[in-house]
């Protein structure tokens, strides 16, 4: 049936409405008093220290903020996959990429086209902590410590495979240094975050892995995997007992990696500073402070240009180490 004139016109005065509220839907909520949320990347899966750091700052920044904070998980390829959406992102500070070390100073270094550069496309907000990677083992696998680990393996023939959080990582390097120190045929064994890492490691599937403090800190407390030696050039609070590397004759790893936020290029300063600002407070409140370090973070708030020379420094060492160790970038 054929609509009636006034019909039709009513249809197509409706429709521009909707198409206009849909158009302004972010400006008309902002001014209607519901400011957009920001969200927070996180190239890593639900579960893993990455988005247990994320989920505790997005809870007061959102209070410091006065707008609701999200965190947005883009899991796979290290980091990439997020690191990409940042690039790809408005620079109007309601997006950002919480990051370590790995996809900012190291995958870019070891991926042909990793699809992003930190130096031009990304510019760094603030740091809130540095932190360790170390080495545990399985609940399965009967060693207590590194050397008793060295002893075990060489017992199976003198192989062994190691779980590391994402391929061509600061762990997976380590785990090629451990092989070589001890003359043993350790392989890496790349999984997409430290979340099914550790759940391969819980269930015995593989008999250690190298990956962060924050991965491993609740299991270990609870005696369900055993950190048996850390990075770093002093043992760590949240690990006591952990020997470092260097103790056990492995140098080269005093250098630690950071934990800092990233917005796309182009981000007004002035927003940066307040969003830099925001969590400067955040990470100075107790309670957060202890969360932190409770997941094995040494919580130091680094203001933007601290940040960027840390990030500079991390990527020039691992950039040496890289390069001595022969890896091509695939």
């Amino acid at each position: 049936m054929t609509a009636s004139p006034r019909r039709r016109t009513l249809l197509a005065v409706g429709a521009a409405l909707a198409l206009g509220a849909a158009a302004a839907g972010p400006a008309s909520a902002q001014s209607a008093g519901a400011p957009n949320p920001i969200r927070i990347l996180v190239g890593f899966p639900p579960g893993g220290g990455t988005d247990a750091i994320a989920r505790t700052l997005a809870e007061r920044l959102k209070d410091q903020l006065g707008q609701p904070v999200v965190v947005d998980n883009r899991a796979g390829a290290g980091g990439q996959i997020a690191a990409q959406t940042l690039k790809a992102s408005a620079p109007d500070g309601h997006t950002l990429f919480l990051s370590h070390d790995h996809t900012i100073s190291i995958l870019p270094q070891v991926t042909r086209n990793p699809g992003f550069d930190p130096a031009k496309d990304f510019v760094p907000v603030a740091g809130f902590a540095t932190f360790v990677n170390a080495l545990a083992l399985s609940g399965g696998t009967p060693a207590k410590t590194l050397p008793d680990y060295v002893g075990w393996v060489r017992s199976q023939g003198g192989r062994g495979n190691v779980g590391v959080p994402a391929p061509a990582s600061v762990p997976e390097f380590l785990v090629k240094l451990i092989g070589q120190k001890f003359s043993l045929d350790l392989q890496a064994a790349p999984y997409r975050g430290s979340a099914p890492m550790m759940a391969d490691m819980l269930g015995n599937q593989i008999g250690a892995g190298v990956g962060s403090i924050p991965d491993f800190i609740e299991n270990h407390k609870a005696g369900k995997i055993r950190v048996v030696a850390v990075m770093g050039s002093a043992r760590q609070a949240a690990v006591p007992d952990a020997p470092t590397f260097g103790e056990l004759g492995l140098a080269g790893f005093e250098d630690v990696p950071y934990y800092g936020l990233f917005a796309p290029a182009g981000t007004p300063q002035a927003v940066i500073d307040r969003l830099g600002e925001a969590l400067a407070k955040v990470v100075a409140q107790p309670d957060v402070r202890e969360r932190l370090t409770g997941m094995g973070l040494t919580v130091g708030y680094m203001p933007q240009q601290q940040l960027a020379s840390r990030e500079r420094a991390y990527t020039q060492t691992w950039a040496r180490i890289i390069k001595a160790s022969g890896f091509q970038p695939q």
